[in-house]
């Protein structure tokens, strides 16, 4: 099996910390290595991975290369220009069904947290054996601790495949819900989290794609003659739509199946889900850098480089870097991403 880290992304949510030259996915987010490197880590330590890929932007390519001395260079693929995860996908699989067209291929986003890396390994190694002899779609789905609106949830059929136990065919994706609809979510019992990691034999993926995104399957094809020929492919790639996978492929699908695994999960979205899964004082609070809260509870401050103090207030996120401050209720967390297209309309590419 190989795998590949999907490392595209700006991680505008976590602005003003992460910016397009510096995204999440290359920050110290927890512990001491970035986020890209902990997952490149975790699949190092599965025996039966091949090789790894990473695909990202073209602006970044040089950075992660730096960074990231277990992948080899010319595994680290520069799309053109950002297009969603789908013309992504089908990029980085042209590629490798060049040297092996029968292979299977596991995908992963660079910046999500997993803990418990015996389970995840052997859900992984459940949904390899499933894509490889089924010629099916497979993804990763995590059991619900709670009704969050954070996260897609994923329906599935509730009688597990006999020679593939804790696998189950999908129902149905569902967009981020409501509070009271993941309600019902978690009490049908019938729902899991959906974890953005996909694995398929990359036929699997191209006839997926010829049936259900026919423009970007046709994209795909003439960009493999150009590879072929060793030919620059940028002027097929301007022309793309962007699409995600989830959107194009996935929830048009129908032999797609679902391994629901019971390890630690989070996407680490948005600062209330960093918030989530740091440890925090008696009174709820988090101070990462210089600072202090006084009366006040379920506070999160990043400071860098300057004191920062909150006195009298709850459930706020405030973050200090060295040329921008953010303050927001933590309910409101999600529009941090309004701010930074804010900023782009203003012109401000000195702040993002």
């Amino acid at each position: 099996m190989k795998c590949v880290v999907l490392a595209g992304g700006s991680g505008t949510r976590f602005w003003p910390l992460s910016r397009e030259n510096n995204p999440k996915q290359l920050l110290n987010i927890v512990g001491n290595q970035s986020m890209i490197q902990m997952t490149i880590d975790r699949l190092i330590k599965i025996k039966w991975v091949t090789d790894i890929y990473i695909i990202t932007r073209a602006d970044l390519r040089e950075k992660i290369i730096d960074e990231i001395k277990t992948v080899k260079p010319e595994n680290i693929i520069a799309e053109p220009s950002g297009k969603n995860t789908a013309p992504a996908i089908g990029l980085v699989s042209l590629l490798i069904s060049l040297q092996d067209p029968n292979t299977v291929v596991g995908f992963f986003p660079a910046d999500h947290l997993i803990i418990g890396h015996s389970e995840f390994e052997r859900s992984l190694q459940t949904a390899e054996h499933l894509a490889r002899n089924s010629n099916s779609i497979v993804t990763i789905g995590v059991q619900p601790t709670h009704p969050s609106t954070a996260y897609g949830y994923i329906q599935f059929d509730d009688s597990s495949e006999k020679d593939h136990p804790g696998a189950y065919k999908v129902k149905t994706f569902a967009e981020k819900p409501h509070h009271k609809l993941a309600q019902r979510f978690i009490a049908s019992g019938d729902f899991l989290w959906n974890a953005g990691m996909f694995i398929w034999q990359i036929d699997t993926l191209m006839t997926g794609l010829r049936k259900n995104m026919p423009d970007l399957y046709e994209s795909l094809q003439n960009i493999s003659h150009r590879l072929k020929d060793g030919k620059l492919f940028d002027d097929i790639w301007e022309y793309i739509d962007p699409v995600s996978i989830d959107y194009g492929l996935l929830e048009k699908s129908k032999n797609i199946y679902v391994v629901a695994c019971e390890f630690q999960w989070n996407d680490l979205g948005s600062w209330n889900a960093l918030y989530d899964v740091l440890g925090k004082d008696n009174e709820g609070n988090i101070v990462r850098g210089k600072g202090k809260v006084m009366d006040g509870r379920n506070n999160f401050i990043e400071s860098n480089g300057r004191f920062t103090a909150v006195i009298g207030s709850d459930d706020l996120v405030v973050i200090n870097t060295e040329d921008a401050t953010l303050v927001v209720h933590r309910e409101k967390v999600e529009m941090v991403k309004e701010m930074v297209d804010f900023l782009k309309k203003k012109g401000r590419k000195d702040l993002i």
